[in-house]
């Protein structure tokens, strides 16, 4: 029972000298084959036939129109695979499958335009690969992982695009003990015919973000402000039609920002109503009592100041509303402690906060035609008068900065170019002005390589972005805008942008480039979400980065920040 094959087996096994042969393969037709190797051209597809002990496979303009997974698994043993002057375009994931021993893999002189990045997967034993001379403008990223025993790489030949894909390729060839043929670059057209191994990696820019829509506030916003107090991030609104300041916390629970608190304008009786004997240069003022002041209900600016456990929130407000809340403990709510100058500050239109000599101070730009803008700084525990600046000019925006070591106020207003001061003897001293700047609403500075910069916004006309030179800024860049309000930095991570909101169309989000240091287009953010911008603040929370955007026309709309790898 079993008949003589099972024997013959068994004697095999049995170490009784009887060797056992698998059965022989047929040779395809359009095939020549010989004891360890077989060619064919013109085949129609991939021969199948061939005896399982073929060492060697050469396949030549064939109709195979794809190299599809286990093509090869009836082949197991082959040591040479090369194809050449096929018309196939693609080659799948797993289409060496099984050729654990294959050596040699030439895939030339094909119209390959695709590899899939798990195509040479399997191959431990591979030594000598060519993908020379196809249509592959790049390669998937990992395409080489597992092969450690690779000596030689042929990539000559093929029109590839020198971008961010190829990335991984540039970094991947200094670290291996592989010889490789690159050949040159087709594109983009100022890398055109540059050799790829002469490429700087470090100079390619691979990393992108992008900002998409994540939540609305439902209130009209003129400014915002983003804090961190007792290890909690907040964002605090200013939302002149409701009358308040809003301040918003992150719940972990729903994923979203929700209202924390909110300042309205209810006169308290407190002992802060007064102004400190000696501040007011015209003496006592009687109006600044609490309780003769009533709430006005426009807020054009919320500033908050952490100072340890006490969290104190500027509330500016039109014809001499503006106030100071406080919140002496973390268990406490924000309560209305003073009333700040309201005989002076009657139009304020920005709020900074600024720390000279070691204290904070507030300014409070002020925009009434007899109104001049007001330097408010901690005197016990209130904050009064300390200097009056740049009278009748009618400010419009307050930036605090610091140059050459020294605290620096600058000033836009609707008269007159904006005005430099410094800090000198107890008092701001104008320095200078910003030549060829007329019709500034506001400016914003941030810092860079060294270097500060600086971001005028223009109503009509062109935003400029500028550079301190140790004397003066000078102009870099010009970007039309119209009906802009804001014109933005904000660093986001490692990003350095700039915000250019409009009225009227699309805002714009620039991004600084560091080694031309100007602004180059990122993205566009616009209707009906974004209206009328007015500022903008970011936040990090729970690992994720958000950007605030107060509007004036419409709610308050938040931005997740997501950074994409354009290398992947």
């Amino acid at each position: 029972m079993g008949g003589p094959g099972i024997l013959l087996l068994l004697l095999a096994g049995a170490g009784l000298g009887v060797p056992w042969r698998p059965p022989k393969g047929k040779c395809p037709p359009r095939c020549s084959c010989s004891k360890d190797g077989a060619l064919c051209e013109g085949s129609p597809d991939l021969p199948e036939s061939f005896s399982p002990t073929l060492l060697s496979l050469s396949l030549v303009r064939t109709g195979v129109t794809q190299l599809k997974a286990g093509s090869f698994l009836r082949m197991p043993s082959l040591h040479l695979l090369l194809f050449t002057s096929n018309s196939f375009s693609m080659i799948e994931d797993d289409a060496f499958a099984g050729l654990s021993y294959l050596q040699y893999l030439f895939i030339e002189d094909n119209e390959i335009g695709s590899i899939s990045k798990n195509a040479l997967r399997g191959l431990r034993s591979l030594t000598h690969l060519s993908l020379a001379n196809n249509h592959l403008e790049t390669l998937p990223r990992f395409l080489f992982r597992g092969l450690e025993t690779l000596t030689h790489v042929d990539l000559r030949g093929n029109p590839f695009q020198c971008d961010c894909r190829l990335l991984w390729l540039l970094q991947w060839m200094p670290t291996v003990n592989a010889s490789v043929g690159t050949g040159a670059c087709a594109g983009p057209t100022a890398l055109a015919h540059m050799q790829l191994r002469q490429l700087d990696p470090k100079t390619f820019k691979c990393r992108a973000i992008e900002l998409t829509w994540f939540q609305t506030v439902g209130e009209s916003a003129l400014g915002v402000e983003s804090f961190s107090y007792q290890g909690e991030p907040y964002v605090i609104l200013a939302q002149p039609f409701a009358g308040r300041c809003l301040v918003l916390a992150w719940d972990y629970g729903l994923q979203r920002f929700r209202p924390e608190e909110e300042l309205s304008g209810e006169p308290p009786s407190h002992p802060l109503a007064r102004p400190r004997p000696g501040t007011e240069p015209q003496g006592p003022d009687p109006s600044s009592r609490l309780h003769l002041v009533p709430p006005a209900p426009s807020v054009v600016a919320c500033k908050p100041l952490v100072l340890g456990p006490r969290l104190l929130v500027l509330a500016a407000r039109l014809w001499g509303g503006s106030q100071l809340w406080a919140r002496p403990d973390p268990g406490l709510r924000l309560a209305l402690t003073q009333a700040l100058a309201p005989r002076r500050l009657l139009r304020p239109n920005d709020a900074e906060l600024l720390w000279l000599d070691g204290q904070p101070c507030f300014v409070v730009a002020d925009a009434s035609k007899a109104g001049s803008t007001t330097l408010l700084c901690r005197d016990g525990p209130g904050f009064y008068p300390r200097q009056s600046l740049h009278a009748w000019h009618r400010d419009t925006d307050a930036e605090a900065l610091e140059l050459d070591g020294r605290p620096h106020l600058l000033l836009a207003s609707a008269s007159q170019r904006p005005v430099l001061f410094h800090w000198s003897g107890g008092r701001f001293e104008r320095r200078t002005d910003i030549p060829e700047a007329e019709d500034v609403y506001a400016t914003h500075h941030f810092q860079a390589g060294g270097d500060v910069f600086l971001c005028l916004t223009r109503y009509i006309g062109d935003s400029m972005l500028m550079r301190w030179d140790g004397s003066m800024f000078r102009l870099l860049q010009q970007l039309p805008s119209r009906g802009a309000h804001v014109f933005q930095p904000l660093l986001i991570a490692r990003d350095q942008l700039a915000i250019l909101g409009s009225d009227f169309a699309f805002s714009q989000v620039f991004r600084l480039e560091p080694d031309k240091g100007l602004l180059q287009p990122l993205q566009e953010l616009g209707p009906p979400a974004l209206v009328a911008p007015r500022a903008f603040a970011h936040i990090t929370v729970a690992g994720k980065r958000f950007l605030f955007a107060a509007c004036f026309k419409g709610p308050t709309q938040i931005y997740q920040d997501h950074e994409l790898d354009l290398s992947a």
